[in-house]
Protein backbone atom coordinates (compact mmCIF):
# COMPACT_ATOMS: atom_id res chain seq x y z
CA UNK A 1 0.00 0.00 0.00
CA UNK A 2 2.73 2.45 1.01
CA UNK A 3 4.79 1.68 -2.12
CA UNK A 4 1.86 2.37 -4.48
CA UNK A 5 1.09 5.63 -2.71
CA UNK A 6 4.74 6.59 -2.76
CA UNK A 7 4.80 6.02 -6.51
CA UNK A 8 1.78 8.29 -6.91
CA UNK A 9 3.66 10.98 -4.96
CA UNK A 10 6.59 10.52 -7.34
CA UNK A 11 4.22 10.89 -10.29
CA UNK A 12 2.84 14.15 -8.90
CA UNK A 13 6.36 15.40 -8.33
CA UNK A 14 7.25 14.60 -11.92
CA UNK A 15 4.29 16.66 -13.12
CA UNK A 16 5.29 19.55 -10.86
CA UNK A 17 8.84 19.50 -12.27
CA UNK A 18 7.48 19.49 -15.81
CA UNK A 19 5.24 22.44 -14.94
CA UNK A 20 8.26 24.34 -13.67
CA UNK A 21 10.22 23.71 -16.85
CA UNK A 22 7.23 24.87 -18.87
CA UNK A 23 7.03 28.34 -17.25
CA UNK A 24 10.76 29.16 -17.36
CA UNK A 25 12.66 31.02 -20.03
CA UNK A 26 15.48 29.12 -21.81
CA UNK A 27 18.20 30.86 -19.77
CA UNK A 28 16.36 30.05 -16.56
CA UNK A 29 16.15 26.39 -17.58
CA UNK A 30 19.90 26.38 -18.11
CA UNK A 31 20.38 27.74 -14.60
CA UNK A 32 17.95 25.20 -13.17
CA UNK A 33 19.50 22.11 -14.71
CA UNK A 34 22.65 20.41 -13.58
CA UNK A 35 24.19 17.89 -15.99
CA UNK A 36 21.12 16.29 -17.60
CA UNK A 37 20.86 12.59 -16.91
CA UNK A 38 23.63 12.70 -14.31
CA UNK A 39 22.95 12.01 -10.66
CA UNK A 40 26.60 11.33 -9.91
CA UNK A 41 27.50 15.02 -10.22
CA UNK A 42 29.56 16.01 -7.14
CA UNK A 43 27.18 18.87 -6.36
CA UNK A 44 24.42 16.40 -5.50
CA UNK A 45 25.95 15.94 -2.04
CA UNK A 46 27.39 19.42 -1.64
CA UNK A 47 25.04 21.46 0.52
CA UNK A 48 24.97 24.09 3.22
CA UNK A 49 22.36 25.83 5.35
CA UNK A 50 24.46 29.00 5.72
CA UNK A 51 23.74 32.26 3.85
CA UNK A 52 25.14 32.64 0.35
CA UNK A 53 24.48 31.66 -3.26
CA UNK A 54 24.07 28.08 -4.46
CA UNK A 55 24.21 26.41 -7.87
CA UNK A 56 20.87 26.55 -9.63
CA UNK A 57 18.00 28.87 -10.41
CA UNK A 58 17.53 31.69 -7.90
CA UNK A 59 13.96 32.35 -6.82
CA UNK A 60 14.90 36.01 -6.41
CA UNK A 61 14.31 36.78 -10.08
CA UNK A 62 11.15 34.73 -10.62
CA UNK A 63 7.83 36.29 -11.47
CA UNK A 64 4.69 35.50 -9.49
CA UNK A 65 3.57 32.57 -11.64
CA UNK A 66 7.03 31.01 -11.68
CA UNK A 67 7.32 31.27 -7.89
CA UNK A 68 3.90 29.63 -7.51
CA UNK A 69 5.13 26.67 -9.53
CA UNK A 70 8.30 26.41 -7.42
CA UNK A 71 6.15 26.46 -4.30
CA UNK A 72 3.98 23.70 -5.76
CA UNK A 73 7.04 21.57 -6.44
CA UNK A 74 8.30 22.18 -2.89
CA UNK A 75 4.92 21.11 -1.50
CA UNK A 76 5.16 17.73 -3.25
CA UNK A 77 8.16 16.84 -1.06
CA UNK A 78 6.17 17.33 2.15
CA UNK A 79 3.11 16.35 4.08
CA UNK A 80 0.66 19.09 5.00
CA UNK A 81 2.49 19.54 8.32
CA UNK A 82 5.87 19.53 6.59
CA UNK A 83 4.74 22.12 4.08
CA UNK A 84 3.50 24.32 6.93
CA UNK A 85 6.87 24.00 8.65
CA UNK A 86 8.74 25.03 5.51
CA UNK A 87 6.43 27.99 4.96
CA UNK A 88 7.08 29.03 8.56
CA UNK A 89 10.84 28.87 8.04
CA UNK A 90 10.53 31.04 4.93
CA UNK A 91 8.39 33.54 6.87
CA UNK A 92 10.99 33.73 9.63
CA UNK A 93 13.72 34.30 7.05
CA UNK A 94 11.69 37.19 5.64
CA UNK A 95 11.37 38.60 9.15
CA UNK A 96 15.15 38.29 9.68
CA UNK A 97 15.94 40.06 6.43
CA UNK A 98 13.43 42.84 7.08
CA UNK A 99 14.89 43.35 10.56
CA UNK A 100 18.31 43.79 8.95
CA UNK A 101 16.93 46.30 6.44
CA UNK A 102 16.96 43.96 3.45
CA UNK A 103 13.82 43.97 1.36
CA UNK A 104 13.05 42.10 -1.82
CA UNK A 105 12.12 38.59 -2.92
CA UNK A 106 13.11 35.36 -1.18
CA UNK A 107 16.56 34.00 -1.97
CA UNK A 108 16.56 30.24 -2.52
CA UNK A 109 18.07 28.17 -5.28
CA UNK A 110 16.38 25.31 -7.13
CA UNK A 111 18.45 22.68 -8.89
CA UNK A 112 17.24 19.89 -11.16
CA UNK A 113 19.45 16.81 -11.53
CA UNK A 114 18.53 14.36 -14.25
CA UNK A 115 15.47 14.35 -16.47
CA UNK A 116 11.92 14.11 -15.09
CA UNK A 117 10.71 13.13 -18.57
CA UNK A 118 12.97 10.07 -18.80
CA UNK A 119 12.96 6.61 -17.27
CA UNK A 120 16.14 7.08 -15.26
CA UNK A 121 16.30 8.31 -11.66
CA UNK A 122 16.23 12.07 -11.26
CA UNK A 123 16.19 14.53 -8.42
CA UNK A 124 15.92 18.12 -7.35
CA UNK A 125 16.72 20.29 -4.40
CA UNK A 126 15.82 23.66 -2.94
CA UNK A 127 18.53 25.25 -0.81
CA UNK A 128 19.03 28.58 0.89
CA UNK A 129 19.66 30.06 4.31
CA UNK A 130 18.09 27.72 6.89
CA UNK A 131 16.30 25.55 4.35
CA UNK A 132 17.71 22.52 2.54
CA UNK A 133 15.37 20.03 0.87
CA UNK A 134 16.86 17.20 -1.21
CA UNK A 135 14.72 14.84 -3.28
CA UNK A 136 15.50 11.71 -5.30
CA UNK A 137 12.86 10.09 -7.52
CA UNK A 138 12.85 6.64 -9.14
CA UNK A 139 10.11 4.31 -10.32
CA UNK A 140 10.17 2.75 -6.85
CA UNK A 141 9.39 5.95 -4.97
CA UNK A 142 11.03 9.02 -3.44
CA UNK A 143 13.56 10.01 -0.79
CA UNK A 144 13.69 13.42 0.91
CA UNK A 145 16.78 13.49 3.14
CA UNK A 146 18.93 15.27 4.18
CA UNK A 147 16.15 17.57 5.35
CA UNK A 148 17.18 20.73 7.21
CA UNK A 149 15.02 23.52 8.59
CA UNK A 150 16.27 26.43 10.68
CA UNK A 151 14.79 29.58 12.17
CA UNK A 152 16.58 32.83 13.01
CA UNK A 153 15.07 33.99 15.28
CA UNK A 154 13.62 30.83 16.74
CA UNK A 155 10.74 32.99 18.01
CA UNK A 156 9.87 36.27 16.33
CA UNK A 157 9.39 39.07 18.82
CA UNK A 158 7.63 41.97 17.13
CA UNK A 159 5.89 43.18 14.01
CA UNK A 160 3.26 41.36 11.94
CA UNK A 161 5.04 38.03 12.38
CA UNK A 162 5.45 38.29 16.18
CA UNK A 163 5.29 34.96 17.98
CA UNK A 164 6.09 32.88 14.91
CA UNK A 165 7.89 29.74 16.09
CA UNK A 166 8.00 27.12 13.33
CA UNK A 167 10.26 24.71 15.25
CA UNK A 168 8.36 25.10 18.50
CA UNK A 169 7.01 21.51 18.62
CA UNK A 170 10.48 20.09 17.94
CA UNK A 171 11.83 22.00 20.92
CA UNK A 172 8.88 21.54 23.29
CA UNK A 173 8.55 17.77 22.91
CA UNK A 174 12.25 17.26 23.60
CA UNK A 175 12.17 19.56 26.62
CA UNK A 176 9.13 17.74 27.99
CA UNK A 177 11.07 14.50 27.69
CA UNK A 178 14.31 15.67 29.31
CA UNK A 179 12.52 17.39 32.21
CA UNK A 180 10.48 14.24 32.87
CA UNK A 181 13.65 12.22 33.50
CA UNK A 182 14.93 11.66 37.01
CA UNK A 183 18.10 10.46 38.70
CA UNK A 184 20.45 8.27 36.69
CA UNK A 185 18.18 8.43 33.64
CA UNK A 186 18.58 12.20 33.39
CA UNK A 187 22.31 11.89 34.09
CA UNK A 188 22.64 9.46 31.16
CA UNK A 189 20.73 11.74 28.80
CA UNK A 190 22.59 14.94 29.76
CA UNK A 191 25.96 14.62 28.04
CA UNK A 192 27.24 18.18 28.55
CA UNK A 193 26.42 21.27 30.58
CA UNK A 194 27.30 23.54 27.64
CA UNK A 195 25.66 22.70 24.30
CA UNK A 196 27.62 22.54 21.04
CA UNK A 197 27.43 25.66 18.89
CA UNK A 198 25.73 23.84 16.02
CA UNK A 199 24.44 20.45 14.96
CA UNK A 200 27.29 17.96 15.13
CA UNK A 201 26.89 16.51 11.63
CA UNK A 202 26.94 20.01 10.07
CA UNK A 203 26.66 19.67 6.27
CA UNK A 204 28.50 16.36 6.07
CA UNK A 205 27.66 14.57 2.81
CA UNK A 206 27.22 11.25 4.65
CA UNK A 207 25.29 10.86 7.89
CA UNK A 208 27.24 9.24 10.71
CA UNK A 209 25.30 8.42 13.89
CA UNK A 210 28.65 7.75 15.55
CA UNK A 211 29.25 11.50 15.71
CA UNK A 212 26.45 11.80 18.23
CA UNK A 213 26.58 11.00 21.95
CA UNK A 214 25.19 7.63 22.97
CA UNK A 215 22.53 9.16 25.20
CA UNK A 216 19.77 7.40 27.12
CA UNK A 217 18.39 4.23 25.51
CA UNK A 218 14.70 3.90 24.74
CA UNK A 219 14.42 0.82 26.95
CA UNK A 220 15.33 2.87 30.04
CA UNK A 221 12.39 5.21 29.55
CA UNK A 222 9.02 4.77 31.22
CA UNK A 223 6.10 3.98 28.87
CA UNK A 224 5.02 7.62 28.96
CA UNK A 225 8.52 8.82 28.18
CA UNK A 226 8.80 6.29 25.36
CA UNK A 227 5.65 7.76 23.84
CA UNK A 228 7.19 11.23 24.07
CA UNK A 229 10.30 10.06 22.22
CA UNK A 230 8.16 8.36 19.60
CA UNK A 231 6.18 11.56 19.10
CA UNK A 232 9.42 13.51 18.74
CA UNK A 233 10.75 11.12 16.10
CA UNK A 234 7.44 11.14 14.25
CA UNK A 235 7.50 14.94 14.24
CA UNK A 236 10.59 14.77 12.03
CA UNK A 237 9.54 11.82 9.88
CA UNK A 238 6.15 13.39 9.29
CA UNK A 239 7.77 16.24 7.42
CA UNK A 240 7.81 13.87 4.45
CA UNK A 241 4.84 12.84 2.30
CA UNK A 242 2.64 10.52 4.32
CA UNK A 243 3.50 7.32 2.44
CA UNK A 244 7.22 7.75 2.89
CA UNK A 245 6.83 8.88 6.51
CA UNK A 246 4.85 5.71 7.23
CA UNK A 247 7.53 3.64 5.53
CA UNK A 248 10.27 5.19 7.65
CA UNK A 249 8.35 4.72 10.88
CA UNK A 250 7.40 1.14 10.05
CA UNK A 251 11.03 0.40 9.30
CA UNK A 252 12.09 1.87 12.65
CA UNK A 253 9.48 -0.23 14.48
CA UNK A 254 10.50 -3.37 12.60
CA UNK A 255 14.16 -2.86 13.47
CA UNK A 256 13.22 -2.26 17.08
CA UNK A 257 12.57 1.02 18.89
CA UNK A 258 14.96 -0.23 21.57
CA UNK A 259 17.78 0.94 19.30
CA UNK A 260 16.72 4.59 19.76
CA UNK A 261 18.54 6.85 22.20
CA UNK A 262 18.05 10.45 23.29
CA UNK A 263 20.68 12.95 24.44
CA UNK A 264 20.54 16.57 25.61
CA UNK A 265 23.08 19.29 26.38
CA UNK A 266 22.60 22.74 27.88
CA UNK A 267 19.90 24.33 30.01
CA UNK A 268 16.45 22.90 30.62
CA UNK A 269 14.35 26.06 30.89
CA UNK A 270 12.75 27.75 27.88
CA UNK A 271 15.17 30.34 26.55
CA UNK A 272 18.26 28.44 27.72
CA UNK A 273 20.82 27.52 25.08
CA UNK A 274 20.40 23.81 24.36
CA UNK A 275 20.92 20.92 21.96
CA UNK A 276 19.45 17.45 21.60
CA UNK A 277 19.71 14.48 19.30
CA UNK A 278 18.01 11.17 18.63
CA UNK A 279 20.26 8.41 17.46
CA UNK A 280 19.36 5.15 15.72
CA UNK A 281 21.32 2.68 13.58
CA UNK A 282 19.65 3.93 10.37
CA UNK A 283 18.82 7.57 11.01
CA UNK A 284 19.59 10.53 13.21
CA UNK A 285 17.89 13.70 14.30
CA UNK A 286 19.60 16.83 15.61
CA UNK A 287 18.32 20.12 16.98
CA UNK A 288 20.19 23.06 18.44
CA UNK A 289 19.07 26.43 19.72
CA UNK A 290 22.37 27.89 20.87
CA UNK A 291 23.23 30.97 18.81
CA UNK A 292 21.91 34.48 19.51
CA UNK A 293 21.47 33.63 23.21
CA UNK A 294 19.20 30.70 22.46
CA UNK A 295 17.02 32.28 19.79
CA UNK A 296 18.44 30.72 16.62
CA UNK A 297 17.41 27.13 15.90
CA UNK A 298 18.65 24.40 13.56
CA UNK A 299 17.05 21.03 12.93
CA UNK A 300 18.01 18.16 10.65
CA UNK A 301 16.78 14.68 9.77
CA UNK A 302 19.36 12.38 8.18
CA UNK A 303 19.07 8.76 7.07
CA UNK A 304 22.07 6.46 6.82
CA UNK A 305 20.64 4.35 3.98
CA UNK A 306 18.22 6.81 2.37
CA UNK A 307 20.17 10.10 2.20
CA UNK A 308 20.43 11.26 -1.43
CA UNK A 309 18.27 8.27 -2.43
CA UNK A 310 21.26 5.93 -2.11
CA UNK A 311 19.10 2.85 -1.52
CA UNK A 312 16.78 3.57 -4.45
CA UNK A 313 19.69 4.26 -6.79
CA UNK A 314 21.39 1.04 -5.72
CA UNK A 315 18.21 -0.92 -6.35
CA UNK A 316 17.61 0.74 -9.71
CA UNK A 317 21.10 0.09 -11.06
CA UNK A 318 21.12 -3.48 -9.71
CA UNK A 319 17.91 -4.21 -11.64
CA UNK A 320 19.43 -2.67 -14.78
CA UNK A 321 22.22 -5.27 -14.70
CA UNK A 322 19.92 -8.31 -14.55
Amino acid sequence: MGGITSKSVASGMREAARALLAVLEPEQVRELRAVPGRLDAPELREWTYLPGPRPGLSTEGLDGRQREVVDALLATAHSAAGAELVRGAIEVERHRRARMGHSGPDRYWVRLLGDPDGDEPWGWRLNGHHLAVHVLVTGAGIRVTPHFVGAEPARTGNGPRAGLRPLGPEEDLARELITSLRGTARASALFAAAPPDDILTRADPFADPGLLPEGLPYDRLTPGQQRLLERLVRRYLDRAPEAYARECWSDAVHRGLGSLSFAWAGGLAPGDRHYYCVRAPDFLIEYDNTQDDGNHAHSVWRHVRHDWGTDLLRGHYTEQHF
